[in-house]
């Protein structure tokens, strides 16, 4: 499977995109806040974002490269494009719209999404999760060697987002291709991504595993991404090793990262530990303060202690008996703290 290659600079509003890449056979998954240059990367990929400079190549195939003044049109790029709203044609059937980029029989396409008792149907009379069935059907109708997804759960509902989560898991990986998706949701990117890349104002800041951007975020937007909590503070070196961090709040942690002046200390909802009152355990960091929100998920809580919030499962909240108001101690490790410079 040949190597999708980037390096390119998009002008934007405020700033230029700028960004070196390379994406084997896996799925690569760039996040970002609005306006950072997610979907630009995949309109420029795919030829459709005429300010692109530089250079965009899959194996010997070039596809950009404006120091030759090469530039592929679009329709002949071997790209695949799932738009975040899907882009389906109102007028035409299920079975029209996959086939609309490769003309020809597509019933194993339509079979193999479940969707061929919809072949009939228009995109209106459709559920969410069927027209982003279609949207991916068509795509890969036309046999790209790369394929683009822009925020493909954003427009479902959380029931059926984590459905097709699943199913879209299964997919990348049997397909075997460069995939880029880009995405507001760390759930879709660990569920999804080989690599995650977090891209803030047109700058790639970490790229790693998913697992590597929770344990050792590189930016805050990467710590707020992941699901920690980013609490800000001035830190300084401490005895044995340890950095204590004077919180806004007053409140005093401690990790073992080495840092100095002002952070942020980086803590996973998941690593907190409630108690009435704190544990004398190994663990060095303790939060007492009142329960100022609880707020259901299924079968977790989020409770909110001070500066931190804490995800906990719904039986722990409820043999615990919290109550907003009632003041509780959230622990955790300095060895699960992470800082990250704010300045």
């Amino acid at each position: 499977m040949d190597t999708l290659k980037l390096e390119l600079t998009v002008p934007l509003r405020s700033f230029a995109l700028e960004l070196a890449l390379e994406v084997g056979a896996e799925t690569l998954a760039l996040a970002g806040p609005s306006g950072a240059g997610k979907t630009t990367l995949l309109r420029a990929v795919a030829g459709l974002e005429r300010r692109a400079r530089g250079r965009i190549a899959l194996g010997a195939h070039t596809w950009l490269d404006t120091g030759r003044r090469v530039d592929v049109p679009p329709e002949r790029r071997s790209v695949g494009f799932v738009f975040q709203d899907y882009a389906l044609f109102p007028h035409m059937t299920v079975e029209r719209n996959v086939s609309f980029a490769a003309p020809g029989a597509v019933g194993d396409l339509l079979e193999r999404f479940g969707i061929a008792h919809l072949a009939g149907a228009r995109p209106g009379e459709l559920s969410g999760g069927e027209r982003q069935r279609v949207a991916v059907a068509r795509a890969l109708a036309r046999k790209p060697d790369v394929l683009l997804l822009d925020e493909p759960t954003a427009a479902l509902d959380a029931h059926t987002r984590a459905d097709i989560r699943g199913e879209l898991r299964g997919l990348l990986r049997d397909l075997g291709l460069p995939v880029l998706l880009v995405t507001h949701d760390f759930e879709d990117a660990a569920a999804l991504a080989d690599r995650v890349g977090a891209l803030v104002a047109g700058r790639l800041v970490q790229l790693g595993a998913p697992a590597e951007l929770v344990a050792a975020p590189a930016d805050p937007f990467v710590a707020a991404f992941t699901g920690g909590n980013l609490v800000p503070g001035l830190a300084r070196a401490s005895a044995g090793g340890l950095t204590e961090v004077l919180l806004d709040d007053g409140s005093v942690v401690y990790s073992t990262d080495a840092a100095g002046g002002r952070v942020g200390a980086v803590v996973p909802c998941t690593e907190i530990a409630l108690a009435r009152e704190a544990p004398s355990d190994s663990m060095l960091n303790h939060v007492r303060a009142p329960i100022a929100s609880l707020v259901s998920l299924g079968s977790r809580v989020r409770v909110r202690v001070g500066p931190v919030t804490a995800e906990i499962t719904a039986a722990s909240a409820e043999r615990l008996g919290l109550v907003e108001g009632e003041i509780v101690v959230a622990s955790f490790k300095a060895t699960g703290t992470r800082l990250v410079p704010l300045d």
